[in-house]
């Protein structure tokens, strides 16, 4: 068995392998760069060794780090994790070549499913069906043309190296192809340094099915049953589980004896995933091998009851598999969504920052970056956590899912909680009627149809500040009296406070107060409200909703049904700030590459006075509302942190200019 492992990775899929390590008995080795010096994937490391600057590419990326800093430390093995250099052969190989063991297949099977046409080839020749399309990649636009007309459009751009859904184009007709291989392989060569595209049927409304296998290096090779895949953002997978849901029993089987079948015909030793798209007609097709442990490997764990990490260990330390086909059996239904730190409501832009504070939920598995605070670099996937519910059946897993996400908080930065609150409570999700693009759609049709919060948000944190009433920087204004009171005339409210979401004015007013709970109208409709305190937390119901707070310097940061909100609370006797100025701040950390304003000029609503890229992305800073901008606090090139003040807008100034 591995006595030291060297864990190359970070967050928490580092975590998750530590806590094998720990069961196991395995000491194990910790990596990390400049901006995760002080990150959670760090404790309880036999050592820990700084790899390099933040960038990925000067720290998790760097091979011979990673084999220095294991051979220094007195490692026998090498687990990759996933993402940055799990399915990079080079990687595989001087790990290798460095007499230590990596954890998972070798780099000649790395390499051989990490080119599409190699693996579409390998795995026809195997009996695996395929898609109909291009044996071979090419730049050519001429041979492309010529493939698509064979075929028949629709089809589907793909680039040879390339993963993740990334640089994938669908083609409807003849006139679009040429345009698109343009772009496809100017991208490809970008970001995979190789421009070869395969050309493929494209299947309208598939699903997305993959078979989690394992195989030893003595011949062994099972599965652990399947996941559906289908709920996809753009191609990225966001909510997984198992078994597929509505499959039928020959379809499945089919499925898990061509993954076995293709696992086989190529030797494949340790953990890896077959994946299969899927039509309406229960045809289905080879996508790809991915050589590593998925990201949703919890589902799979939960169905089985097995550790497939530490299947992975022993798998690498030369032991047969621990279980024969017939041994392995699933029970119940999990689902797991995967928690990111961007803003639904920008278009999933990502959203770094500092987590001040965090709930998650209890009774569900739960495998995080970080327990309660933590950072969210710029450098590295938004990904931080992912949550998991087991029940007997899928109904029961889906409503436990749902409320666990609802009731989760994550304070100091924005995450996708709400927008997967809603999605698993979409009727298509409950009824199992999924595809890869519902989640487009339900996208689509959700940005027409927001849902306000904002007046709940007042009404909550109205209720969080009432212990503070009467005192010096109280927000509230009135006689809120003893407890046990209650009126009927809204507009001769027990007390008022007055708030701002951004430059929306929001006024909240008592109706009823009693212990532990009030009723509170904020823009027409009453709320009743209940809080408790949760260390520096408070949380509590209002309406059906569930909420989480945060008090601030200047108001309350707060969580309700997943989607965060930050309001301005108006300290009694002072105005609420209308006529007064708005600070812009950087929502995230990154660096200023335009400042489209100057001191004096006349903003609207709306207009960009900034930009700062972070994550490979450019953000765009937007005036709050009219006014004249009163000061700039950044320069160009300069790196802001989150919350920083970048401009000062007088908003009495810009009502009078215009």
């Amino acid at each position: 068995m591995v006595k030291r492992l060297l864990i190359a990775n970070r967050g928490e899929i580092a975590r998750r392998i530590a806590r094998t390590c720990r069961r196991l008995g395995i000491e194990y080795v910790a990596v990390h760069s400049e901006a995760d010096g002080a990150a959670a994937h760090l404790e309880g490391a036999f050592e820990q060794v700084l790899l390099g600057p933040s960038p990925a590419a000067n720290s998790y990326l760097r091979v011979d780090a990673l084999v220095d800093a294991a051979l220094r430390t007195g490692c026998d093995a090498v687990h990759p994790g996933y993402g940055f250099l799990s399915e990079n052969p080079q990687f595989a190989a001087a790990v290798a070549e460095a007499g230590l063991v990596f954890v998972g297949p070798g780099a000649d099977t790395i390499a051989a499913m990490g080119d599409k046409a190699t693996a579409k080839r390998l795995m026809a020749e195997a009996g695996v069906p395929v898609l109909p399309g291009s044996a071979d990649a090419t730049e050519s636009a001429d041979e492309i043309r010529a493939h698509a007309a064979r075929i028949g459009y629709p089809v589907i751009l793909k680039p040879v190296a390339g993963g993740g859904g990334k640089g994938m184009r669908v083609i409807e007709r003849e006139d679009d192809l040429a345009p698109a291989v343009e772009a496809a392989v100017r991208l490809a060569r970008a970001n995979f340094g190789d421009g070869r595209l395969l050309v493929e049927r494209y299947l309208r409304r598939p699903r997305h099915i993959e078979v989690q296998v394992f195989g030893d290096a003595h011949g062994t090779v099972v599965h652990l049953f399947e996941r559906e895949c289908s709920l996809q953002r753009r191609h990225q997978k966001i909510v997984e589980e198992a078994p597929a849901v509505n499959l039928p029993a020959d379809v499945r089987e089919a499925l898990l004896s061509a993954a076995v079948r293709g696992a086989r015909a190529i030797g494949y030793v340790n953990a890896g995933t077959f994946e299969f798209v899927l039509d309406g007609t229960g045809e289905f097709f080879f996508l790809e091998v991915n050589t590593r442990l998925q990201v949703e490997h919890p589902v799979t764990e939960a169905v089985t009851g097995l550790d497939l990490v530490e299947w992975q260990l022993r798998v690498a330390a030369g032991e047969r598999l621990p279980l024969s086909q017939g041994e392995i059996t699933a029970s119940g239904h999990a689902i797991e969504v995967r928690v990111y730190a961007e803003d639904p409501d920008a278009d999933f832009r990502p959203a770094p920052g500092r987590v001040l504070d965090t709930r998650w939920p209890t009774g569900l598995r739960v495998d995080a970056a970080f327990d309660t605070t933590g950072d969210v670099p710029v450098f590295y996937d938004p990904m931080i956590a992912k949550i998991i519910a087991h029940g007997p059946a899928r109904p029961a897993a889906l409503v436990r899912l749902r409320d666990a996400v609802r009731d989760t908080a994550v304070l100091g930065l924005t995450t996708n909680l709400g927008f997967l609150a809603d999605l698993l409570g979409d009727t298509r999700v409950s009824a199992g009627l999924i595809d890869t693009h519902l989640v487009d759609e339900f996208t689509a049709r959700a940005a027409g149809h927001p849902r306000d919060l904002e007046p709940v948000a007042a009404a909550c944190a109205a209720a969080m500040t009432l212990p503070a009433g009467g005192g010096a920087a109280s927000p509230w204004s009135g006689s809120l009296g003893p407890l046990d009171r209650e009126v009927l005339d809204p507009e001769a409210p027990l007390g008022r406070v007055a708030c701002r979401v951004g430059s929306r004015p929001l006024e909240a007013a008592l109706l009823s107060r009693r212990a532990g709970a009030l009723t509170v109208a904020v823009a027409g409709e009453r709320y009743g409200v209940t809080c408790a305190q949760d260390g520096t937390l408070v949380r509590g119901t209002a309406g059906e909703s569930r909420w989480t707070g945060l008090r601030r310097a200047d108001g309350c940061e707060l969580v309700v049904d997943g989607r965060r909100i930050a309001l301005t609370l108006a300290v009694s006797g002072e105005d609420d700030g209308a006529a007064g100025t708005d600070t812009v701040t950087s929502p995230m950390p990154g660096t200023v590459v335009q400042l489209p304003v100057s001191v004096g000029d006349f903003v609207r609503q709306g207009d960009t006075v900034a930009i700062v890229e972070a994550m490979k992305m450019e953000n765009r800073i937007l005036a709050p509302a009219d006014g004249v901008v009163e000061e700039i606090r950044c320069a160009l090139a300069e790196i802001v942190s989150a919350d920083q003040i970048l401009v000062v807008i007088g908003q009495e100034q810009g009502e009078q200019a215009a």
